[in-house]
């Protein structure tokens, strides 16, 4: 650490002006010169009830909050640090970088060694434009689709979330299959008409969709893993339907891939489906914990975009040498390590843990829904919850009277029912078990 150990690096880092200071009086605070007091919505404990926790600082597994008081982490800011926080190697390489540039604007070599490693392991990713966020990569993917087609309507399903981009803000409507209404407010009508909406699970709505609108739809988008919505995971049939009728019909498949990106495994969900997209959209792990996004594909789409094509878009902070080294430093690793085999043990067996521990205090049983490193954790059905209808009623509601038990205990989950928990490589077999451990104690005082 050059002479500095952590915890000195630590205290000297900003003016600790909240020293002394609790949680809610922060918030209060902050509502006067943020909306709802966050920069993000599900930070506000909205769907949870109560008041957010401010966290100071952050060590593999563990957030401690500006009170000291420390919680072992699930959530990971919701799923980028696939190594845990401040990751001894990446942080050495992110001290290195903080002495050689914080920013260009130029070209340099950092992003071009991430591009190269990406396109050498992800064989349908033949090149890759950076940008600084999952909303961004997804918005500039549709725009090569659209300008690669001539097309103007986009598919998209019930149940993903691709980020806040206008044309995806779009959820169904009432009324026939693939009609839309708008997520949010300040969405234009334009968007709106051009946004198909439809369920996940449904080959015969798909099926219905294409014949009358087929020839008209620039590309259709989908997480692979549905994972913003609960976690929705798909039968390979149906994704498999959705790339049939689309090569069909000569539309484009976009695989948003933000959170199951190196998250599933080196090659995400499409190298476990054996489904190369024509486009693909990465973010969150590729950036080790840095805002970065990307997206990808075939040679010939992404030579449409400026300055080889028509299709502008542009970053003024694109391909940040932070991003760009811990990104690689931290997918590096995940490969020599070979992080996705134990962390998918690990994430079975807290899951399994935490739904027998909560089937000793509930009325209505518990399980997990488990995918490599993600869980979800909802109450039992008799079949698999694969669309937002189906998820159980009550849900939300069940959840926040874990969470906050789990929370006035040390367990931090993500404040929502409807986003999953993460897994790091600095969740040990140890922190399972301690885990565990917290939760049993605090289940049985409830």
């Amino acid at each position: 650490m050059n002479g500095i150990d952590r915890d000195t690096a630590r205290e000297k880092a900003g003016s600790n002006f909240w020293k002394g200071k609790t949680s809610q009086e922060l918030f209060e605070r902050s509502k006067r010169v943020a909306p709802g007091g966050v920069h993000s919505p599900v930070r506000s404990f909205r769907s949870v009830g109560g008041t957010p926790v401010f966290f100071a600082s952050a060590e593999g597994a563990t957030l401690t909050d500006i009170e000291g008081k420390k919680y072992i982490d699930y959530c990971l800011s919701f799923g980028p640090l696939i190594l845990g926080h401040r990751d001894p190697e990446i942080e050495e390489v992110v001290r290195e970088t903080a002495g050689i540039a914080w920013s260009f604007g130029a070209a340099e070599p950092y992003s071009l060694e991430l591009a190269e490693w990406i396109t050498q392991e992800i064989p349908w990713a033949e090149k890759v434009r950076f940008v600084n966020s999952g909303t961004e990569a997804v918005m500039s993917a549709l725009r090569v689709a659209r300008a690669a087609t001539g097309r103007e309507k986009i598919l998209k399903f019930d149940g993903c979330y691709h980020g806040h981009s206008d044309a995806l803000l779009v959820k169904a409507g009432s009324g026939l299959a693939g009609e839309s209404s708008s997520d949010s407010a300040g969405i234009s009508a334009h968007s709106i008409a051009n946004t198909l909406v439809l369920p996940l699970d449904d080959e015969n709505a798909l099926q219905r969709l294409f014949e009358t609108e087929g020839k008209n739809i620039a590309a259709v988008i989908i997480e692979p893993l549905p994972a913003n919505y609960g976690l929705l995971i798909q039968r390979n049939e149906f994704i498999f339907k959705i790339v049939e009728l689309a090569r069909k019909n000569g539309t484009l498949v976009v695989f948003d891939e933000v959170i199951s990106g190196f998250r599933t495994g080196l090659r995400g969900m499409s190298g476990l489906l054996g489904v190369a997209p024509d486009l693909v959209t990465y973010g969150k792990i590729i950036g080790g914990g840095f805002p970065v996004g990307c997206y990808a594909g075939k040679k010939e789409l992404l030579d449409l975009v400026a300055p080889s094509g028509p299709v502008y878009q542009a970053g003024t902070l694109s391909g940040s040498p932070f991003g760009m080294r811990a990104g690689l430093a931290t997918l590096q690793k995940a490969k020599r390590e070979s992080v996705y085999e134990v962390l998918e043990k690990r994430t079975k067996v807290l899951s399994e843990g935490l739904v027998e521990l909560l089937n000793t205090k509930s009325d209505r049983p518990w399980e997990a829904v488990t995918h490599s490193s993600l869980f979800w954790l909802r109450a039992k059905t008799l079949s698999p919850v694969r669309r937002i209808e189906t998820i159980p009623e009550g849900h939300k509601e069940a959840f926040a009277k874990v969470f906050h038990v789990f929370l006035n205990n040390g367990i931090y989950l993500a404040p929502s029912g409807y986003e999953v928990g993460f897994l790091s490589w600095a969740h040990t077999d140890e922190t399972v078990a301690e885990t565990l451990s917290i939760a049993e104690k605090a289940l049985k005082s409830v």
